[in-house]
């Protein structure tokens, strides 16, 4: 009996210190990093591009038919800047013929006595992932897809896309096309994408021209009697068993497969007004892209938040004034210019501080700044630290210090002269005391 009572204590004990426990550290609200079975991947947020996730994202690797999301950027840019339209027609050349009447190839079947809309090209380039119809717009737009891979490397070097290679506008090895590899390029390379890379490729495509998400979205359409089935199993809207694989507010972006590059694909999905953007590389099949494109999204929606994490017109306590010399105020007070919003992971809003930056060439040698100030005088920035364990940075910046302007909140009229003599008198012998009390202590 006494052994059960002692038992029975020891056991309430326990659950108590457990009990007081959480109540001390609070409820884990953070899920613990995922683990991807790709050999690289990255997950963004596709509105501040703040990277959520990221798994030897560094690694330049075959993007297969990813490579097509920069022919879709620059045929969209071509259209935009007027150069070709939606309507505009074009014929297909021998060599764009010889790519599409290829088995080994996936092909609308273009013939060569007919003329095809941009439109209707760059659907079949979207939806069904067509290499042929992907040269015949690269030839449109440049003259020759030498032409265009020029292009497309300038545009990677625009957009800083890092260890990012394009030899052809399809994402085939430059091997598969035989004698007709892009003059310039060498006949065994290959197109080269980190994710790092192609994920900000697919940032800008989708920021820059989102009604590209419109077809890219677009589970089947028909081209001259044949149907087009879109290779992202993910779209909501998909015909048969694939429908399994259907992902809330998918619409995009692109499949790739080589066998080199394996199973690749660059997804983007858009929930409560949030939109992400993921890259999976070299996975060992169609459905394990899917299946860790899926983990990757879920991972991002259900563990991350844009927050305000200082609103605009904050004030360090303590520090929110600067002194000034030779003014009508002694100081002049100072607050942030904008708010600090920044994508976090729930419940690390505590970790996140700020320290102020002050611009020491607008001060004196005594640390001031010299009346006449004005309101609104931008005097430094505020500096966003962050005291977790991980951060992967943005990926539209080289720097990960996220800051906002500092300005002044009021003006500070300069003295008179009467009283700026009445201020270095008062200087003057407030100096003189305290070489004179130098002296004696």
């Amino acid at each position: 009996m006494k052994r059960t009572r002692i038992k029975n204590i020891m056991m309430i004990t326990t659950i108590a210190f457990f009990l007081l426990a959480s109540l001390l550290v609070g409820p884990t609200t953070i899920q613990a990093e995922i683990d991807v079975e790709a050999e690289s991947a990255i997950l963004i947020n596709a509105d501040t591009g703040d990277i959520l996730y990221s798994r030897e994202a560094d690694i330049a690797l075959p993007p297969a038919s990813m490579t097509k999301v920069m022919t879709e950027y620059l045929v969209l840019e071509a259209i935009e800047q007027g150069e070709i339209s939606w309507d505009t027609k074009t014929e297909i050349s021998e060599y764009a013929y010889s790519i599409s009447a290829d088995p080994n190839f996936s092909g609308v079947g273009l013939r060569l006595d007919n003329e095809y809309t941009v439109k209707e090209l760059y659907d079949a380039m979207a939806i069904y992932s067509d290499n042929a119809t992907s040269i015949a717009l690269a030839e449109l737009v440049a003259g020759s897809e030498g032409e265009f891979v020029q292009m497309m490397n300038e545009k990677a070097e625009e957009m800083e896309l890092p260890e990012a290679q394009f030899v052809n506008s399809t994402g085939l090895s430059n091997s598969h096309l035989g004698d007709n590899y892009p003059e310039g390029t060498d006949p065994d390379a290959d197109n080269l994408l980190s994710a790092r890379s192609m994920a900000i490729l697919a940032y800008h495509l989708v920021n820059d021209f989102p009604d590209a998400l419109e077809v890219s979205g677009t589970p089947t359409k028909e081209f001259e009697g044949h149907e087009m089935l879109n290779f992202n199993w993910m779209l909501p809207g998909m015909p048969g068993h694939i429908e399994d694989y259907a992902y809330e507010g998918l619409d995009g972006l692109k499949t790739g497969y080589t066998e080199l590059a394996g199973y690749t694909f660059t997804g983007t999905a858009e929930r409560n007004d949030t939109r992400l953007i993921s890259v999976v590389m070299r996975t060992d099949s169609r459905e394990t892209r899917f299946e860790e494109t899926e983990k990757l999204l879920d991972y991002g929606f259900e563990n991350f938040t844009s927050q305000v994490l200082f609103e605009e017109g904050f004030q360090i306590e303590g520090e929110s004034t600067l002194p000034v010399a030779k003014g009508k105020e002694s100081e002049v007070e100072i607050a942030s210019g904008s708010a600090i919003e920044k994508v976090i992971r729930q419940g690390e809003e505590d970790l996140y501080s700020v320290h102020y930056d002050i611009d020491e060439s607008l001060l004196n040698e005594d640390g001031a700044l010299e009346a006449p100030v004005e309101e609104g005088l931008e005097v430094g920035q505020l500096v966003l630290t962050y005291d977790g364990e991980i951060d992967y940075g943005n990926i539209t910046e080289n720097q990960e210090t996220i800051t906002v302007p500092v300005y002044t909140t009021d003006e500070v009229e300069k003295s008179n002269w009467f009283m700026l003599i009445l201020q270095a008198i008062g200087d003057f012998f407030v100096g003189l005391f305290s070489s004179i009390k130098g002296i004696f202590s």
